[in-house]
């Protein structure tokens, strides 16, 4: 059965899309951390980051290097965080939390409740931003 990361990169299940390439498909969190948390995930299905090939894991890195920019351009942060945990969901994914301090990173902390209205306002201005 394929990941909920796979279906929402068929388009099975809406995402806030804020980049896409032939390889990778990256989407904001529905339970972020702060405005603009963003999924980076391969499009190739596989459950462990580390058990991509190094051409696959060296792209997915530089993809996720392209969106972190785009974030910083697009939402008021002083860095965006890079965190692997990859437990919740069987599919490799790279968190891109924008954080003002190093507590911000705080996977315990609650979720930002955000509209949807809001959360299509963020991707629009990362999308914007992703060159």
């Amino acid at each position: 059965m394929a990941s909920i990361f796979s279906r929402i990169i068929a388009g099975e299940i809406p995402s806030y899309k804020v980049a896409e390439d032939e390889r990778h498909y990256a989407f904001l969190d529905i339970n972020p951390l702060s405005e603009g948390h963003t999924l980076v995930v391969p499009k190739k299905e596989i459950d462990y980051i580390f058990d991509l090939s190094d051409d696959d894991f060296a792209a997915l890195q530089l993809f996720a290097k392209r969106v972190a920019k785009a974030q910083l351009r697009a939402i008021p942060c002083k860095r965006i965080a890079s965190a692997v945990i990859g437990m919740e969901v069987p599919h490799a994914h790279i968190h891109l939390v924008p954080i003002v301090c190093e507590g911000d990173l705080d996977f315990k902390a609650k979720k930002k409740e955000l509209t949807p209205e809001r959360m299509k306002e963020i991707a629009n201005a990362i999308a914007a931003e992703f060159k």
